[in-house]
């Protein structure tokens, strides 16, 4: 782990407790009606990719990413929840991609792609962790799709995991490649979250640690928090 202190949980629940504010108090500065009954609330889905019998990117020692992915993704789950948003998860564990015979990755992406259409007002955020043949490698990144939105969401995602993270981080946001196809085939605002590097063995190792994956969680939560509220920053 980095000598550097870790931003607290608490500061960034903090942050979450003021994003679900802003939320609330834009619906009743605009004279919408509360979320819970409003036709035009968004529901977050959130893809933890990967899972199963696909593991993923595997690091030098044997974590695989589908476990990284839907720890983070629960925590997420968990928090946006808990701020009284609406969350749809393509995964709550490993239990239906454990037959090799009869898994495909082209038909698990297509159901996945057909639950995010299928969701009202839905907002696409899919966990996953980048890799590379080299070590070298870190930090955070976010590819966002061609929709509407989805830029927008991207960037502030980005911006908000070096602020509040890991401010040495100097990727940016970006297109998602049109070969990802979770992104490319949905049609509502979408982002895909390389959280870290599996090649990176000091990366895996936060990566692996209960507190920064919620920490993680935390920054995403607050990001589309602050998205639906229409906020440009936290």
């Amino acid at each position: 782990m980095s000598g550097k202190k870790l931003l607290p949980v608490v500061a960034l629940l903090g942050i979450i407790v003021l994003c679900a504010v802003s939320v609330s108090l834009l619906l009743i500065h605009s004279g919408s009606v509360p979320a819970s009954t409003s036709s035009t609330q968004r529901t977050l889905v959130i893809d933890a990719g990967h899972g199963g019998i696909d593991g993923g990117a595997i690091s030098a020692d044997g974590t695989k990413e589908s476990d990284l992915n839907l720890a983070i993704a629960l925590r997420l789950d968990s928090i946006v929840r808990f701020c009284g948003q609406k969350t749809v998860m393509t995964r709550l564990d490993d239990s239906k991609k454990t037959d090799m015979l009869s898994y495909s990755e082209r038909e698990d992406l297509k159901n996945r792609a057909d639950m995010v259409n299928d969701t009202v007002n839905a907002v696409l955020i899919s966990i996953h962790q980048n890799d590379f043949p080299t070590a070298q490698p870190k930090g955070a990144q976010v590819l966002y799709s061609a929709s509407e939105g989805s830029e927008r969401l991207g960037k502030l995602l980005q911006t908000n995991l070096i602020t509040h993270l890991d401010p040495e981080n100097r990727r940016l946001a970006c297109p998602a490649p049109k070969e990802l196809y979770l992104t490319t085939n949905t049609s509502c605002p979408a982002v895909l979250v390389e959280c870290g590097f599996m090649s990176n063995n000091f990366e895996v190792l936060k990566l692996k640690d209960p507190v920064y994956q919620t920490e993680l969680a935390a920054v995403i939560a607050a990001s589309y928090l602050t998205y639906i509220a229409g906020i440009n920053a936290i």
